[in-house]
């Protein structure tokens, strides 16, 4: 009754401020990569305790002059649509909206006094209240159950003698020493003070609180070190602090660990006590009683990620299911899966209300951008939420559809094709052969009007097909679909892709004698074997991609990834299945003209694989250029960067290709 009566307040007060949502409104008059990327962004919801209100982000970009950045704000809307506002304001972003557990506040992640902290709002509005006061800033955060206090993550401080040889300049490094753990800590709200929950070295990752707030449940890793994550596993620790219980020490990689709400179970995703290094998340059920571990039936594609509870404790998770991305109900008791949202599109972002009735989530398709929605969940539906785009005006779109072929061993394959703009039915139009990363990545039904760093609609604009594959190394489509690429890479995957450009062609809609292909990261290592096979391609786009896997095992941050994927280290006789596997040892085949875009700061694929595979290039003779992203890790963060990546591949692709 009480959050009834604060409900009612709430509306009357967001009513006298502003009934109805005042977004700016979206215009893009032509398909251009700034305007793509300058677009607003809805990102996942928050829904209160009671399933009254929900919140969400929107983001926006500021490209003016010297800018070139995001910023997001949150918004608030009543689940019976009487309300939509703009709730927090200014020029530090927000994020990661959570309502406080008795549904009266609002908090949020913020750097507005330097350092990421919590701070809340009353829903009413007022200023904003720092909760912590974490000197390294805070990772993620959680509310306790009877909401007096937040729980959150932060990386370890430097010690003075670390700060002192950094001021004398005498801060060498000695690689993998003095790691800098994430730990939790527990904040009482009102209080500055927060405390370590374990002094142990164990890097936390996520967490979760008991119903009755006494405990909390984390996975940790022995190191920071990303590579470490096939190592952790699953303890809890009192939430005042004390001696770290281990619960589950498998072989691989065991996370995501969450307390049913009764709390006498805790569900999590695992490898299942052996290292599946190329992607595995199994779900699992302990029983704390017994200390019993059990595994619940198998999802269809066996890489679940867990959402939170129905209103009878069944386990809701959302997966990827071929191009669509869909929501689960699983029974703790057994049984298979239930599908619970249409095959229509991308479902994810979910939150779940406290009883379990409701969920709010963002829905995207190929032709629709992303919106937020609420539904009960014994009968799923879409009420939309916020309206972002009701008034946005899109020009003409090239049309996405879904396409399967069979590759050369008989595997079918799936890809998306999008036509270009205003295409008629019997033209041959040139095609660009788009290869995602991964290989475990996915192309779905995603909106193809965002800004990214392939811009769809921007090709399809000037005239270009694109062909968006899944091959073989996929998620989306089963373990054993996942693991055909298993010491196989450019071997199985490049028929795959090569079959869907013949199908294409054998449409009659790809002009056989103008074809392009683009690919970041693993596509990025498609794009250079595929150049070292076949001079069918124009012209390619190389982003952050591996051109040699013996220099990339030993330098990239993940090594236990090329590692699964290559079946062990080069030595001990493995070498031979590294060279097969490297495009440079192909260079003699390639005379294809190669554009290759690189982060100068990239970690994960190493400035050096572009760079080996340019100089390689210009001793072969073959036209090439090479372009350096500043300031850019993997992929790029800034606007600017992210729209310059299709304007450059566009005036690649035009020397070589008519349109």
């Amino acid at each position: 009754m009480a959050q009834l009566r604060y409900f009612l307040l709430t509306t009357i007060i967001f009513a006298l401020t502003g009934i109805q949502s005042i977004y700016s409104q979206t215009v893009i008059e032509s398909w251009t990569p700034e305007a793509m990327v300058d677009q607003p962004v809805v990102g996942p919801p928050a829904i209160s305790p009671d399933g009254s209100m929900i919140a969400y982000t929107i983001r926006e970009t500021k490209m003016e002059g010297e800018e070139s950045e995001f910023l997001t704000h949150i918004w608030v809307a009543s689940a019976d649509g009487s309300m939509n506002r703009q709730f927090t304001r200014g020029d530090q972003s927000v994020s990661n909206p959570q309502f406080s557990p008795d549904g009266r506040f609002l908090s949020f992640t913020s750097r507005r006094n330097g350092e990421n902290q919590v701070y809340r709002m009353h829903l009413n509005g007022g200023e904003a209240e720092q909760i912590t006061h974490a000197e390294n800033g805070v990772g993620s955060y959680a509310w306790s159950p009877d909401g007096n206090k937040v729980a959150y993550t932060m990386r370890d401080s430097e010690s003075e003698e670390e700060k002192e040889r950094a001021r004398e300049k005498r801060d060498v490094t000695v690689v993998d020493t003095n790691f800098k753990f994430s730990r939790i800590y527990v904040q009482t709200v009102g209080e500055d003070d927060a405390k370590a929950l374990y002094a142990d070295d164990a890097h936390t990752s996520s967490f979760d609180w008991s119903p009755d707030g006494s405990t909390i449940v984390f996975a940790h890793q022995p190191t920071p070190k990303i590579d470490d994550r096939y190592k952790m596993d699953i303890s809890t620790v009192p939430a005042d602090s004390g001696a770290v219980t281990t619960l589950v020490d498998w072989e691989g990689t065991d996370s995501s660990p969450r307390y049913t709400p009764d709390g006498n179970f805790i569900v999590f995703t695992s490898h299942g006590n052996e290292l599946e290094a190329i992607g595995l998340q199994d779900l699992y059920v302990l029983d704390l009683e017994s200390g019993d571990i059990r595994d619940l039936p198998h999802t269809y594609d066996r890489n679940a990620s867990i959402v939170g509870f129905d209103t009878n404790g069944r386990l809701l998770i959302q997966e990827p299911r071929k191009t669509v991305s869909a929501l689960y109900r699983v029974s703790l008791n057994g049984g298979d899966p239930t599908l619970l949202t249409e095959e229509d599109g991308i479902y994810r972002g979910f939150a779940v209300s406290n009883d379990g009735s409701h969920v709010v989530f963002n829905y995207q398709n190929s032709d629709q951008p992303a919106e937020v929605y609420m539904s009960e969940l014994d009968q799923f539906s879409k009420q939309q939420v916020s309206a972002l785009h009701d008034e946005s005006e899109f020009p003409e779109m090239g049309k996405t559809e879904l396409l399967t072929w069979t590759s050369d061993d008989g595997m079918e394959i799936e890809g998306l094709l999008t036509y270009p703009v205003g295409y008629e039915e019997g033209d041959r139009v040139p095609l660009i052969l788009m290869v995602h990363g991964g290989p475990a990545g996915v192309y779905s039904q995603t909106w193809t009007g965002a800004g990214s760093i392939y811009a769809i609609q921007y090709f399809a604009e000037k005239g270009y097909a694109l062909l968006r594959p899944n091959p073989r190394g996929s998620t989306g489509y089963g373990k054993e679909f996942r693991y055909a690429n298993f010491q196989d890479w450019g071997f199985g995957d490049y028929e795959d892709l090569m079959t869907g450009v013949d199908k294409v062609i054998e449409m009659g809609v790809a002009d056989p004698n103008r074809l392009a292909e683009m690919g970041w990261s693993y596509g990025g290592y498609m794009t250079s074997w595929i150049v070292t096979q076949t001079d069918r391609f124009k012209a390619v786009s190389m982003g952050a991609g591996l051109s040699n896997l013996v220099s990339m095992v030993g330098t990239t941050d993940i090594p236990g990834y090329l590692l699964g994927h290559m079946g062990g280290p080069y030595w001990n006789g493995n070498m031979e299945t590294y060279e097969r596997h490297s495009a440079v040892y192909y260079m003699d085949n390639v005379e294809t003209p190669t554009q290759i875009i690189h982060g100068s700061n990239d970690m994960r694929v190493p400035l050096g694989q572009g760079q080996e595979f340019y100089w390689a290039l210009q001793e072969k003779g073959v036209d090439t250029e090479m372009i350096l992203l500043p300031r850019t890790g993997h992929g790029p963060t800034e606007p600017k960067l992210i729209a310059e990546v299709s304007t450059r591949i566009l005036e690649w692709f035009d020397k070589y290709i008519e349109r």
